[in-house]
């Protein structure tokens, strides 16, 4: 019987620890599995069951994220051998422009880093600066040590890749001098009072509080939006997607295409200097 047991969870999650699947995406892949199991309500794991639930899927949620479950309902039907019973993604036509209600500008960044400094939180202030200046993803910033600011060079080890990031000088200057104030003589830079790395979530909530005295819309602060920023403003200077998609440590150069779109008003810009309306 082809039915989803907490053993099989138990088995699958080893699995996915034993092919370097971070923890994140580790929590991420049960949890949609468990999802359909509850949508299954005991029943049988058929093609016929898993295709009316990805029809459910579509009445609740975004194409993007219907995607991302079937992606790891399809990685545990492929650990359990049930390969005929897998289902295909959803076809998404890549958005030629991006939405200005979601797009964090330089101008929105500076004031956010401004901000931070008025409510004497030099620590985010710092954060958000190394992020917005490297494009390092938040899961990164432990690759962020005493060792790599004196080396100029990070060099992160995520998701089974290796990649090197450059760190500006005056960037080493700020977190060298941060350092060396917090006491910190080895290890991570961005870190609790207990030594630990910083959590997510608690980093989210510190730069949405922000918004006010920045005067951003806080729907744009989300660490996140400072990568995508760091990914508009180097390819505006340098248009090589492949060496972008290298420096953010991409794959794929369709993920990276999604970080370089360019803004609705802009695409609106473009249309109008065509002047093919007459």
């Amino acid at each position: 019987m082809r039915k989803i047991t907490e053993s099989e969870l138990e088995s699958f999650e080893k699995y996915l620890y034993l092919n370097e699947k971070s923890n994140s995406t580790v929590k991420k892949y049960l949890k949609a599995v468990r999802r359909l199991s509850d949508f299954l309500d005991g029943k049988e794991i058929t093609k016929q069951q898993l295709l009316q639930y990805r029809e459910y899927l579509q009445t609740k949620n975004k194409v993007q994220s219907v995607n991302g479950a079937l992606s790891a309902i399809n990685a545990f039907l492929d650990f359990c051998g049930w390969q005929d019973c897998r289902v295909k993604f959803l076809k998404v036509q890549h958005q030629a422009f991006l939405q200005e209600s979601r797009e964090l500008s330089k101008k929105e960044y500076e004031r956010l880093l401004t901000a931070a400094l008025a409510k004497k939180n030099e620590r985010l202030y710092l954060l958000m600066l190394t992020v917005g200046s490297t494009g390092i993803r938040i899961s990164e910033l432990v690759y962020i040590t005493l060792e790599a600011l004196k080396n100029g060079r990070a060099e992160i080890c995520m998701k089974g890749k290796n990649r090197t990031i450059l760190l500006q000088k005056e960037l080493r200057k700020k977190l060298l001098k941060y350092a060396k104030e917090q006491g910190i003589v080895s290890g991570h830079i961005f870190r609790t009072k207990s030594g630990k790395p910083l959590d997510r979530s608690n980093i989210c909530h510190d730069m949405k509080k922000l918004s006010s005295e920045a005067e951003v819309d806080a729907g744009k602060i989300f660490p996140h939006n400072l990568r995508h920023l760091f990914a508009r403003t180097f390819y505006a200077i340098e248009k090589n997607l492949a060496h972008l998609a290298d420096v953010l440590g991409h794959s794929r150069i369709e993920t990276t295409r999604i970080y370089v779109a360019v803004s609705a008003k802009a695409h609106e810009k473009i249309l109008s200097q065509m002047k093919l309306v007459i």
